[in-house]
């Protein structure tokens, strides 16, 4: 069986493993460092103690030696350092204490410099313990001579494996502990983020729905609020969607009601039918029916944010051209600054303000002005008229999808009402703003559209 490893790697985990598995391993290091500075401290705070006290030994050892350079049983001073004994250059034992007693020269590192004390820790058989042991080459009226003092450890060594394992069993129990608490700890902080995942799990199609934000604010909470607006614009987009499929599919069944009406009626009496005539009132339909399927297609491109390459753009030479491009049924005065540089789509800009003209156009008594210019930061154009206006209330619904005031159904009857939905979403996409603003008694529309330095 094929073990499968890339389960094993820490990115397959659960966070509540990642998190878990990090902190042991941290506070493992750091409880390891502990216990070897710890286990250093203790052992150096021993030997300083034995180092000092060793010295001593081996000076007053060595003043005795200087002066009476005894032979055979030496007195101990000091209650530890109970092992003394004194060679000669030869290494013939000449003194020695009653721990030393018909032993030969003890096996330890023979001092190389004179009169500087030497000290190391060695193993003793007959003690079997280990053994601090200074010695000292000394210069004497009776020749050179070697000393020796140690102390044994025997409660060091008797006790070191024991210390040495509780201070093992107190990291690994201490790395454990912490892996059960974080292990915990993590599982009560995930416990709102399962909650919310079981509640989007359980939302479908129909209603986006909400989900538990919990009562503590932290992160958490946060993240429960920002699952909750996001919702909440899902269902607002929900709702728009809806609204737009059936306000498409209203505007798409009267034009095919009325050509499908019209083709009956005249295949029922085809010898008393005006053909010509029916075919204008079908092509009539039929161009309704193209414009507003290609109104459909803009707003849908622009709505999934599909990527067009743009340029940089006059805009007041794009504003001048365009508005001056064809005949109207009233005269348009143009007003268009220089110099106004823009990144944009052209084709875009193009159907932007040839919508807001032929909004102006339908509604104007006897012109329409045009202005663009430069304000701060921005390219700004202007499209007033001076026909009836907008009222306050209406300037954000002529926005809407499909929205059309009474006047404008009045004076075009074949519009899709897709014109103004059409020129702010461009507008938004080339991150700007297009509002009906405040008029001397007509309309006034203001796109405003970051400008590019020179």
């Amino acid at each position: 069986m094929r073990v499968p490893w890339k389960r094993l790697s820490p990115s397959c985990w659960s966070v509540r493993a990642r998190v878990t598995a990090a902190a042991t391993l941290m506070v493992g290091l750091v409880l390891v460092a502990g216990v070897v500075v710890f286990y250093t401290l203790v052992q150096r705070t021993v030997y300083g103690g034995l180092h000092q006290r060793g010295d001593l030994v081996v000076g007053d050892l060595a003043a005795l030696v200087r002066d009476t350079d005894p032979h055979g049983l030496l007195r101990p001073k000091d209650p530890d350092f109970t092992i003394l004994q004194v060679q000669d250059d030869r290494g013939h034992v000449l003194a020695y204490s009653d721990a030393l007693r018909g032993r030969g020269p003890v096996k330890a590192p023979r001092p190389q410099v004179v009169d500087r004390p030497e000290d190391h820790v060695i193993h003793v058989k007959r003690f079997d313990v280990d053994v601090y042991m200074v010695g000292e080459r000394i210069r004497t009226s009776f020749g050179f001579r070697t000393i020796y003092a140690g102390a044994p450890l025997t409660e060091l060594t008797r006790n070191k494996g024991a210390f040495i394992g509780l201070l093992i069993g107190a990291a690994i129990t201490g790395t454990a502990l912490v892996a059960w608490i974080v292990a915990g700890a993590v599982r009560r902080a995930l416990r709102p983020v399962r909650k919310m995942s079981d509640e989007l799990a359980n939302i479908t199609g129909g209603e986006p729905g909400r989900v538990s934000v919990p009562d503590p604010s932290d992160e958490v909470a946060e993240l429960a609020q920002s699952v909750n607006l996001t919702l909440h614009r899902l269902e607002a987009l929900l709702d728009r969607q809806r609204a737009f499929v059936g306000d498409v599919s209203h505007e798409l069944r009267s034009p095919l009601t009325g050509l499908r009406t019209q083709l009956e009626l005249a295949l029922q009496h085809p010898e008393d039918e005006d053909w010509p005539a029916v075919a204008r009132a079908a092509l009539a339909d039929a161009d309704r029916l193209q414009g507003i399927v290609s109104d459909l297609l803009i707003l849908a491109k622009l709505g999934a944010g599909v990527h067009v390459e743009r340029e940089r753009v006059d805009f007041g030479a794009l504003v001048r051209a365009e508005a001056s491009r064809r005949d109207r049924r009233v005269p348009v005065e143009i007003d268009a600054a220089e110099g106004i540089a823009v990144r944009a789509t052209p084709e875009q800009l193009v159907r932007l303000l040839t919508n807001l003209l032929d909004n102006a156009e339908r509604h104007a008594r006897s012109r329409i002005w045009v202005t663009a210019a430069r304000d701060g930061p921005d390219a700004v154009l202007e499209v007033r008229d001076d026909g009836s206006g907008v009222p306050p209330e209406d300037r954000e619904r002529i926005f809407w999808r499909f929205q059309r005031l009474a006047e404008g159904r009045r004076r075009d009857k074949g519009g899709t009402g897709l014109g103004l939905t059409i020129s702010r979403d461009i507008a938004r996409a080339h991150g700007g703003t297009l509002v009906a603003a405040d008029g001397d008694g007509g309309a006034r529309f203001v796109l405003r559209i970051p400008a590019e330095d020179d």
